[in-house]
């Protein structure tokens, strides 16, 4: 089995579990999806989040690797925060995982991440969107 590994930002699994977006890289024996510990943090912090809500987020990330912030994150981090001062903190610590782990990432925000030089960012689902011409 030829298996692809992958890194998934928060927001894909916010919109895989809104609208069971990505599901050709989420749900595929294809792949090998990774997530970063930040993006647990992000996903179970949200403010008002429901029991339920909570137990989906748990049940989806069983099926994935973590990926802890170890030595290497650390080490990938502090590099990314000197070199790209403006980075948000979270993205930083996404991108030093996939950097660390030799990851590429699956993003949607695609303007966040295209500045991390040798990051590789792999292509998202795009959605057609409802002309908006009057007809």
């Amino acid at each position: 089995m030829g298996e692809n590994q992958l890194l998934v930002d928060t927001d894909v699994l916010i919109a895989y579990l809104n609208h069971r977006a990505y599901r050709s890289y989420l749900e595929s024996a294809r792949y090998r999806v990774y997530y970063s510990a930040i993006t647990k943090k992000e996903l179970l912090s949200k403010r008002g989040l429901k029991a339920s809500e909570r137990q989906a987020i748990l049940t989806l990330l069983k099926r994935f690797r973590l990926i802890r912030i170890d030595r290497r994150v650390t080490d990938e981090y502090s590099r990314l925060r000197i070199r790209y001062p403006s980075l948000a903190k979270g993205d930083a610590l996404i991108g030093a995982s996939a950097l660390a782990r030799k990851l590429p990432l699956l993003t949607q925000n695609l303007r966040h991440f295209c500045v991390i030089q040798g990051l590789v960012l792999l292509p998202v689902e795009v959605k057609r969107l409802r002309s908006q011409n009057p007809q």
